[in-house]
């Protein structure tokens, strides 16, 4: 089976979460999209939900499925989130932000009871790392603020080097917020608690990719099945 095809399947087995009348986190990336096209289907075969997507791209894809949407203005708390994950370990600690929408995605994750995310079996690790972790920061003091940020790596006793995302037509990549994001490839993080707490000291730092403590479950799509983590 295909990768997208086991992202399917992840997807429409958190589908299956799904109940009438639920305020819907919709995430951001090429599984979370396969989510977000099946909801589609059921909508348009009588499904009401309402929807909060974490990025303008998941937006677009959801109005043109005729999904409902709504903010978190509206809809503070929300019932479900389905997201994907860049890496995640058995203790469902994340590292995301790999298609640049963390910030958003943080925020609809903490406002919902519960995250489910959805992945194929090559996000799961033993230990977060391998995948550079995606720090937000604002571009104004860019360098004052990627000096604090490797300073804060290594208190918490990481290393690696950090380096600016750039576009596509090589000028900073900009989040749907009009901020940078700075990758930290560290390899391994031995202490995510540590580091997120480190990061977040940091003037300058919007949000960074370490999602503790927010996931209540997830569906890994492997080429033996559907393996499931926590509450799902």
């Amino acid at each position: 089976m295909s990768a997208e095809a086991l992202k399917r399947e992840a997807a429409a087995r958190a589908l299956a979460l799904v109940e009438p009348g639920m305020r819907l986190g919709l995430g951001t990336g090429s599984t979370a999209k396969h989510f977000v096209a099946l909801l589609g289907e059921k909508v348009r075969a009588g499904l009401d939900v309402v929807g909060v997507p974490t990025s303008e791209a998941t937006r677009a894809q959801a109005e043109a499925e005729g999904i409902r949407l709504a903010t978190l203005d509206e809809f503070p708390g929300l019932d479900l989130t389905v997201d994907g994950a860049d890496e995640l370990d058995d203790a469902l600690n994340l590292v995301k932000g790999g298609g640049g929408a963390l910030l958003r995605e943080k925020i609809v994750a903490a406002a919902s009871r519960r995250m489910i995310v959805i992945a194929d079996a090559s996000k799961r690790v033993p230990t977060l790392g391998a995948f550079p972790l995606p720090i937000e920061v604002v571009p104004f003091g860019l360098e004052a603020t990627r000096r604090a940020v490797e300073r804060a790596i290594a208190v918490a006793g990481a290393s690696g080097t950090l380096g600016l995302r750039n576009a596509t037509d090589n000028t900073p990549y900009l989040t749907d917020g009009g901020h940078f994001i700075l990758d930290a490839r560290l390899g391994r993080i031995e202490a995510p608690d540590a580091l997120a707490a480190a990061l977040a000291t940091v003037p300058g730092v919007v949000e960074h990719g370490l999602f503790l403590g927010l996931a209540t479950g997830a569906v890994i799509a492997t080429d033996d099945g559907l393996v499931t983590l926590g509450d799902v």
